[in-house]
């Protein structure tokens, strides 16, 4: 079987260039198209000396249409305002998607609702397998430990980090609300200073951390009044979203046209 063609979007940021490290080690992808935004200063440079490897001939360049003419699936990595010119260069195509960049606003969301008619999109806002297994148990729990148990979210990341709270977190945050059957517009409350009332129960909290190199951390915390149950992924290195980058580029790669999520990668790969 000749490996799927792959065009990674953000190539030059950390994420593209953990990507293009993986892909190059995996015999399942080629990359074929590496992009980055007009006036970066990757533009032009070989996309594997970019990652730090041997030169494979692929230069970065700055149409994503292009990329999608010559690719099976593309990966975007890259910012929100980007997106919305990848997802129509995919859609026109008829490439399929993954998208990890997180930040998207209400309408850029709408509009992987509505191209998913035409293409195969799997959007997540964590692209590690250990994160898409947090938020199924962190459903699970929720719906068994039910209201007499609090539910709090801390997440932690490096003091480069642009979005705050973590998409992941906001994610986890509705997964939880969804299974105790409560609105998570209205249950989320960041930060709590200077509130003198008490603790509503199906008040959901969500607390972000910045600081240092930290990759990614989250937890769920489940408060009781006789115990305490804590969910926690820590990530302590960006090689494993690549992994889980590449494993979603695989399951989308010739599927029909839809919505797909990390947790139809992870039914693939037998999680229960």
């Amino acid at each position: 079987m000749s490996p799927t063609k792959l065009a990674v979007v953000g190539a030059a940021g950390r994420m593209g260039r953990e990507i293009g490290r993986a892909a190059a080690a995996s015999k399942a992808f080629r990359v074929v198209a590496a992009v980055e935004h007009t006036g970066s200063p990757a533009v032009g440079e070989d996309y594997g000396r970019l990652c730090g490897l041997e030169a494979t001939g692929v230069t970065v360049g700055t149409d994503p249409g292009a990329a999608a003419r010559v690719a099976d699936v593309m990966v975007d990595v890259s910012l929100p305002e980007a997106f919305d010119g990848v997802l129509t260069a995919a859609a026109d195509q008829g490439v399929a998607l993954v998208c990890g960049t997180t930040g998207l606003g209400p309408g850029q969301i709408a509009r992987i609702d509505q191209e998913a008619e035409r293409i195969p999109v799997l959007y997540a806002t964590n692209l590690s397998l250990g994160v898409a297994l947090l938020g199924e148990l962190t459903a699970r729990a929720a719906r068994v430990l039910g209201a007499d148990y609090d539910i709090e979210i801390v997440e932690a990341h490096h003091r480069g980090k642009r979005d705050a709270p973590s998409g992941t977190a906001l994610t986890l945050a509705g997964r939880a609300a969804k299974s105790r059957k409560i609105d998570a517009g209205s249950a989320v409350v960041h930060g709590r200073s200077g509130r003198s009332e008490g603790r509503p129960a199906d008040e959901i909290g969500v607390h972000a951390v910045r600081g240092g190199s930290i990759f990614g951390e989250h937890t769920v915390i489940f408060a009781g009044d006789d115990d305490r149950l804590e969910l926690t992924h820590r990530a302590s290195s960006r090689a494993l979203f690549a992994r889980g980058a590449l494993a979603a580029a695989s399951y989308v790669s010739g599927r029909p046209a839809g919505r797909y999520r990390m947790t139809d990668v992870l039914e693939r790969l037998g999680a229960p």
